[in-house]
C-alpha cells in the first residue's frame, strides 16, 4: 500500500502557525522590552558616569588652581572636556529638569564637599545635534571654573552591546521555544497525518502512538478505537456482499436454466437476460467492494505492454499512442482494474476508443478518449458518485451501472493516483489518469 497522504494536515498545520506566530509575538515583545530596560538603565549608569567624572574634575581643578591658576584649564581639558577660569560664569543659572537634578545630585554624591560652593548646570546642545553637559563653579578666590562635558546623551557602546546581548537571549528562548513547540505538536501532526490517511487504509492502518501531553494521548486512544470500529464494519460489510452475492448466484443460475424451459421464447428471453443482467449487477458490486479493500505491493511495471494488453481484448476497437517500452515501479493489479472499466465505459458510448501514453512531470498520465458524445461539464464531480446515471447526457442501453468510474476513482485515490476529465474539441470524453507511482523521480 502507498503511504504517501492524501491531505494537508491543514488542523496540525494551522495551529503550529498560530503558536509559531505566538511565539515570534512574545519574542518580539521580549526583545524590545529588554532593549528599552536595558537602555533606561544604561542611560541612569552614563549619567552617573558623567557626575562622577564631573565631581574628581572640580575637586582637582580647584586643588590645582589653588597651587598654580595659569595651568589650570590647560590642565583639566581632555578630549571629553572643555575647561575655562574666568572672571564671569558661562552658566548663569541651572536649567531645570530631571536630568540636571539628578547629575546635580550625583555630583554632590561622589564628593560631598562642593555642596558649599555654587555650582550651575545645565543642558545645553552641542556640535551635530547633541546635547552637551555645561556649568559654572566659583572657585575660592572667586573666579569661575567653566567647564563643558560633551555629548552627555551619547550610549552608543553601551545600547549596542545591550541589544547584542538581548538578541543572543531572544534567539536562543526562540529556539528553545521553537523546538519545545515541534516536540508539543509533533503527537498532534502523527494524529493529523493518521485522519487524512484513514480513508486510504479502510480503518485498516497503523495505530497512532498515543504519546504527547494527556489531551493528545487520550485523543490519539479515542482514534484508534474509532479506526478499528471503522476497520470492523468494513471487513462485516465485505463479508456480507460476499454472503449475499454467493448465495444470490445459485437462484440465478437455476433461474436462467428455467427460462430454458419457457415456451414463451420473449418471456424465456426476457427472464434470462434480467438473470444475466442480476450477475453483471453482482460482478460489478463485487468490483466496486474489492477497490476498496484490495492490498497490493510495488512492482516494475511496464505500461506500455499493460496498456496493450487491454487493447487487444477490444478487438481492434481501441488504439494505443505512446512509447513501445515505459517502466516504472506502480501497482499493476490496481492499475489494471481501474483502466479496464474505463476503456469499457469509452467503447460503451462510443464507436473506438483511443489511449494515449505521455509524460506527465515526473511521472506518467494514460489518457482514454472516446468518440461519444461527451458530458457536460457540471457532472464532472457528480460521475465518481456510486451508482450515479448520466441518462440524459449521454445514450445508453441497458448496460452498465454506475460503478465502473467510481471503482477506477477509488482504486487510483487509495494508491497514490488520480483521475479527471474533459471534454475533447471535435466531441467526446478524455478520461486522464496520473499513474501511481512509488516514487515519482524514478519514472523511466
Amino acid at each position: 500500500m502507498p503511504s504517501r497522504p492524501a491531505g494537508p494536515r491543514f488542523g496540525a498545520h494551522r495551529l503550529a502557525g498560530y503558536a509559531t506566530l505566538l511565539l515570534l509575538a512574545i519574542g518580539l515583545v521580549q526583545f524590545i522590552a529588554s532593549i528599552l530596560f536595558y537602555e533606561a538603565i544604561d542611560r541612569q549608569a552614563l549619567r552617573q558616569d558623567h557626575a562622577r567624572r564631573v565631581a574628581e574634575m572640580l575637586v582637582v581643578s580647584d586643588r590645582v588652581h589653588r597651587i598654580d591658576p595659569r595651568v589650570t584649564a590647560r590642565l583639566m581639558t581632555s578630549h571629553y572636556l572643555d575647561v575655562r577660569v574666568g572672571p564671569r560664569p558661562s552658566v548663569t543659572g541651572s536649567g531645570a529638569g530631571g536630568t540636571v537634578e539628578d547629575i546635580r545630585a550625583h555630583i554632590l554624591d561622589w564628593e560631598p564637599g562642593l555642596a558649599s560652593r555654587p555650582l550651575r548646570l545645565d543642558i545645553v546642545r552641542g556640535e551635530r545635534g547633541r546635547r552637551d553637559l555645561a556649568g559654572s563653579m566659583q572657585l575660592a578666590d572667586g573666579q569661575w571654573l567653566d567647564f563643558r562635558s560633551r555629548d552627555i546623551s551619547t550610549g552608543w557602546p553601551i545600547v549596542l552591546r545591550a541589544t547584542a546581548m538581548t538578541l543572543v537571549i531572544t534567539l536562543f528562548c526562540m529556539g528553545a521555544g521553537f523546538v519545545a513547540l515541534r516536540m508539543l505538536t509533533a503527537p498532534l501532526r502523527r494524529l493529523s497525518d493518521a485522519v487524512a490517511t484513514l480513508h486510504q487504509h479502510h480503518g485498516h492502518g497503523p495505530p497512532v502512538s498515543e504519546s504527547g501531553p494527556a489531551d493528545l494521548r487520550s485523543l490519539a486512544r479515542s482514534f484508534n478505537d474509532m479506526q478499528a470500529r471503522i476497520a470492523g464494519l468494513e471487513d462485516d460489510q465485505a463479508r456480507s456482499f460476499e454472503a449475499i452475492s454467493h448465495d444470490l448466484r445459485t437462484p440465478l443460475s437455476r433461474l436462467k436454466i428455467a427460462s430454458q424451459f419457457v415456451a414463451d421464447s420473449d418471456i424465456a428471453r426476457l427472464v434470462n437476460s434480467s438473470a444475466e443482467e442480476m450477475e453483471t449487477m453482482l460482478m460489478s458490486l463485487q468490483r466496486f467492494l474489492r477497490a476498496e479493500h484490495l492490498e497490493a505491493e510495488p512492482e516494475e511495471v511496464d505500461l506500455a505492454a499493460l496498456i496493450g494488453v487491454l487493447a487487444e481484448r477490444a478487438d481492434g476497437q481501441v488504439a494505443v499512442i505512446g512509447p513501445a517500452q515505459a517502466l516504472v515501479t506502480s501497482y499493476r493489479e490496481p492499475l489494471t482494474l481501474a483502466l479496464d472499466p474505463l476503456i469499457e465505459n469509452a467503447l460503451h458510448y462510443g464507436t473506438r476508443a483511443e489511449i494515449t501514453l505521455m509524460r506527465a512531470g515526473h511521472g506518467w498520465a494514460i489518457e482514454i478518449a472516446d468518440d461519444g458524445p461527451g458530458i457536460d461539464d457540471a457532472y464532472f464531480g457528480k460521475i465518481l458518485d456510486p451508482f450515479f446515471r448520466l441518462d440524459d447526457a449521454r445514450a445508453r442501453d441497458t448496460a452498465g451501472f454506475g460503478l465502473g468510474i467510481p471503482t477506477a476513482h477509488r482504486l487510483l485515490e487509495r494508491f497514490g493516483g488520480a483521475l479527471s476529465f474533459r471534454n475533447a474539441p471535435g466531441g467526446g470524453l478524455v478520461v486522464r489518469v496520473i499513474v501511481p507511482l512509488l516514487d515519482r523521480t524514478e519514472a523511466r
